[in-house]
Parts: structure tokens; C-alpha cells; sequence
């Protein structure tokens, strides 16, 4: 049966690709909300192994499918947008807040790679994943970073296209260049990603190496490390969490998730206790991200509280 399903859902991104090509063209018409609900139905049960139920979604991951689907708050691509995003931060939270840019470029040949200081970081703004980081700009490869700009700067590599979430579908794709921030160790700084439901802060997700190993840790609002694995990595108790601004950073991140359902407000804290706002992402893990035990991917749906549907589009 799983087999039947892939091909099936293979079949049909192939199908999807090829409309994506035409629709591109303006040579035929939109994908339907059929053929999407059926590839976030199968998506989902491949990752997660039980069937998504869009019409009474109880889970977090389904209501994560939910918002997907039924919740298209043009608030949302603004704010998905790395580089528009900095208004909204700016206006709500303040300015002292955005991380020191560079320079926002519409296409990586337009970057003056010259004029950057030795340390800095190369992003996308509508897009996870896709960042270049340089410590040492005598060996950094410039060539390799503009190919790279490239390929993840094409538009089907719109996450729409990807997994349908919605906020993405209409960013127009340029590149933000930043300081790279650093903690008190050299090392890079630690982020914080403040799980926000409807309006409020409830769980902090911590994510990094230690001793070698990939961790991903949960702490509830009183940084107390949670017992559950998400997303198929171990937590890990041994981590010190260390948060030299907490209070700060939960106001921060409840007045930028004010206006949502549910935000991730991912911050970060340098070397000189400075604090950042990295980016704001409404779909975690694309809701398709596995909890152990289970129970607890009900827990947090009992969380969130759906909106009314909003459809724009």
C-alpha cells in the first residue's frame, strides 16, 4: 500500500511540476485545492503515519496542515519575507532589535562580496536552509556562493511549490546580507525559538551540537527540558541553557506574535548580551514533524486555538 501511495504522489509532483511550468507561462490554469489537499494528505502520512484530518484537526501537526490550507493572512508573507520582515520588527518591537545588514540584492551578481567585512552570512529572504556563512573571507568562495544564489533563488524553488505553504507563494525571491553574529565564545551565537501560541509564549525549542551530537530540547516557559523527542532528535539534559535576557526576549517575542495563531520568534543573544530577532516562521517543521510520544503532538494541539478561515487567494 505505501508503495502505491508514493508512486501515486510521485506521479502527481510530476504532474504538479510540469502545470508549475505552464502556469508559469501563463499557459494554463492555477493548481487546484484538490490536487493540494491530496499531496498534504499524503505528505502527511508518510511522516507522520496516521491520517491527517484537515475537516476536524485535533493534533498540532494537523493544525499546522489546517493553517496551511485554510489560514492566508497576507500579514504572514511580509513577515515570512527576511527582508520585509525587518519593518514589521522595526514597528512592533524596535529597531535596536534587527541584525546589522549589509545590503539587500536582487539578483548574487549584484553583491559586493569586496566591501564585506572578514565575517558575515549570505541568505535568501524566502527560504530555510539557505544561508552561507564565511569566517574568513581570504578563502571564501565566491564563485560556489553566487552558483548557490542561483540555484535557490529559481522561482519553482518557492517553498509553496515545495510543501504549500501558503505564506511563501507570493515573496519575490533577493538576498539579505548580514553580520554574522558570534557569542562570547567566537562560536556561533545561540538561537531561541519561541514557540508562540495565539499570542502567547509557550515553549522555548533549543537547537545545537553538543559533544559532538546533535540535540533539539524543548523547555517550557519556567526552562524546565521537556520529556519528548520532536522531529527524530534526541534532547539532551547534559545542555546548560544559559539566557542572559529571557525577560526581555519573551516580550519581545509575545508583541511580534501578537497578530498570529502560532509564530516561531527565532532570537538570538551575542557576545555582548545584544539581542536579535532572526526570523519569524508560521508553519514549524512544515507540521509534518513527529513527536515521541505521540501524546504530546495532541498536547500541543489542545494549544492552538484555529482562527476563522481566511482565504484570499
Amino acid at each position: 500500500m505505501i508503495d502505491k501511495i508514493k508512486k501515486k504522489w510521485n506521479n502527481l509532483k510530476h504532474i504538479l511540476n510540469f502545470k508549475y511550468k505552464r502556469i508559469r507561462s501563463g499557459q494554463s490554469q492555477k493548481i487546484t485545492k484538490e490536487e493540494i489537499r491530496y499531496v498534504l494528505e499524503v505528505q502527511f502520512k508518510q511522516q507522520l503515519n496516521y491520517k491527517l484530518n484537515l475537516d476536524n484537526p485535533k493534533t498540532f501537526n494537523e493544525k499546522i496542515q489546517w493553517l496551511k490550507f485554510y489560514y492566508h493572512n497576507p500579514l504572514m508573507t511580509k513577515c515570512s519575507d527576511k527582508i520585509e520582515v525587518r519593518n514589521y520588527i522595526k514597528d512592533v518591537a524596535g529597531e535596536k532589535y534587527l541584525v546589522p545588514c549589509l545590503g539587500f540584492y536582487n539578483t548574487p551578481e549584484e553583491i559586493e562580496f569586496d566591501k564585506f567585512p572578514n565575517q558575515f552570512i549570505v541568505k535568501t529572504n524566502w527560504g530555510c536552509r539557505q544561508n552561507i556563512l564565511c569566517r574568513d573571507k581570504s578563502t571564501f568562495d565566491v564563485a560556489r556562493a553566487i552558483k548557490k544564489l542561483n540555484f535557490w533563488t529559481r522561482p519553482e524553488k518557492n517553498f509553496y511549490y515545495l510543501n504549500f505553504e501558503w505564506q511563501y507563494k507570493d515573496i519575490k525571491p533577493r538576498i539579505i546580507c548580514e553580520k554574522l553574529l558570534l557569542g562570547k565564545d567566537g562560536l556561533i551565537a545561540q538561537n531561541y525559538k519561541f514557540l508562540c501560541f495565539n499570542g502567547d509564549y509557550k515553549y522555548l525549542m533549543v537547537t545545537g551540537i553538543h559533544e559532538g551530537a546533535k540535540f533539539f530540547n524543548f523547555y517550557d516557559r519556567n526552562l524546565k527540558l521537556q520529556p519528548f523527542i520532536n522531529d527524530n532528535v534526541l534532547n539532551n539534559s547534559k545542555v546548560k541553557l544559559e539566557i542572559n535576557n529571557y525577560d526581555e526576549m519573551i516580550s519581545i517575542a509575545e508583541k511580534l506574535a501578537k497578530p498570529f495563531p502560532l509564530v516561531r520568534v527565532d532570537l538570538y543573544e551575542d557576545g555582548n548580551n545584544n539581542i536579535y530577532v532572526g526570523e519569524l516562521t508560521f508553519t514549524p517543521g512544515n507540521g509534518t514533524s513527529p513527536f515521541d510520544p505521540i501524546e504530546w503532538d495532541y498536547k500541543f494541539g489542545e494549544m492552538l486555538k484555529l482562527p476563522e478561515k481566511f482565504l484570499n487567494d
